[in-house]
């Protein structure tokens, strides 16, 4: 068996190949920032933390750590750690950090060594994880790269899977970047969606791919904000700009966020109704009274239609309302101030032909 290192300090490497992480952080730390790889098996729970915390105040490292011994020991102790030794079982190339990669992660180590299984920690930390990751936010745009912008519906999100260079900042959020876009999950803290797209963009340029293509998007993603380096880039770079037939678009709509959720809810029209109808009233304010309520009851008829076996098609009246009355208007508006930078528009196949012809799209 190959010894282990007792420390690896190559961030990439543990980010990039998706290396198991064992994360020993109280919980209130992990839920504030931790990487999509991370599994938390706490050394201390977060009282615990805190007292060790105070200790350490008052009375020094020393007697901080000898608090910290006298909190975890016993059986106590030997339950935390058969949870790591089962969690190394299952995840044999797995590695452990604390949050600077101190005496949390040492000792564990130190009790994982003794109970015969070796394991490598992370030198620095969660802290130097997450430094890596935010310096890879500030310099890893600096390529060119490319926005790929289009009216509502014209598939921008499913176009995007057809190129390597493309980063999902719509998937990495959890949120489809309209009312109609909030998923039954969490959107992750910021924080997380930080460390979900640096990583991405860290496996493109080790794949060898230096330029980037992202969806045009506003400064926040559902609650998620875009990185400020990243979001002005995105300002500054070419559009290419996808244009489909309207009514390609009203079906693609239908398709997203009818059939699609429909699936999602295992069948349920009740809950397919309620989700847009609560989409629809986020945009109470910007329809006004009358406009609302006229949509809402399409909405309505379009479910009770489906309800007695007639499809989906029954929601394209209030889909096409929309995208007429609301979208495209907002949409058009926007993109005036963008037009200079537009330097191709087409269907899906003339973008993805034209960009796999640009020199940029790859570095060998």
């Amino acid at each position: 068996m190959t010894q282990r290192p007792e420390l690896t300090a190559d961030y990439d490497q543990l980010l990039a190949e998706d290396v198991p992480l064992l994360d020993l952080r109280a919980p209130i730390e992990f839920i504030e920032g931790a990487f999509p790889c991370a599994s938390n098996l706490p050394l201390m729970m977060d009282d615990e933390r805190a007292q060790v915390g105070t200790c350490y105040k008052q009375h020094g490292q020393a007697a901080a750590i000898a608090l910290g011994h006298s909190l975890v020991t016993g059986a106590l102790r030997e339950q935390r750690l058969q949870a790591w030794l089962d969690w190394l079982a299952a995840h044999p190339t797995g590695v452990i950090y604390c949050f600077r990669g101190g005496l949390r992660s040492q000792t564990v180590q130190q009790w994982l060594a003794e109970a015969g299984r070796p394991v490598t920690r992370v030198q620095g930390g969660y802290k130097a994880l997450r430094r890596r990751l935010l310096q890879e936010i500030d310099t890893g745009f600096e390529q060119p790269g490319f926005v790929l912008s289009g009216l509502t519906g014209s598939g921008k999100t499913d176009w995007l899977q057809r190129t390597p260079l493309a980063l999902d900042l719509e998937g990495y959020a959890h949120h489809r970047g309209s009312s109609f876009g909030h998923w039954d999950e969490p959107q992750p803290t910021p924080i997380d969606f930080e460390n979900r797209l640096a990583i991405a963009r860290i496996k493109q340029r080790r794949a060898g791919f230096e330029s980037w293509l992202v969806e045009d998007e506003s400064a926040m993603i559902g609650r998620c904000p875009l990185p400020k380096r990243v979001y002005e880039r995105m300002q500054q770079s070419p559009i290419l700009l996808l244009e489909v037939p309207f009514e390609q678009r009203v079906r693609q709509i239908q398709h997203d966020y009818v059939e699609v959720m429909l699936r999602h809810f295992n069948g349920d029209l009740s809950r397919l109704g309620s989700y847009l109808q609560d989409s629809l009233k986020r945009l109470y304010k910007r329809l006004g009274d009358r406009d609302w309520r006229r949509l809402s009851q399409q909405m309505t008829d379009a479910v009770n239609q489906q309800l007695l076996g007639y499809g989906s098609d029954g929601h394209q009246e209030w889909i096409s309302e929309l995208l007429n009355r609301y979208y495209d208007p907002i949409y058009r508006r926007h993109q005036v101030d963008k037009e200079d930078r537009i330097v191709q528009r087409g269907n899906e196949d003339e973008l993805a032909h034209w960009l796999a012809c640009q020199p940029q799209s790859e570095t060998a």
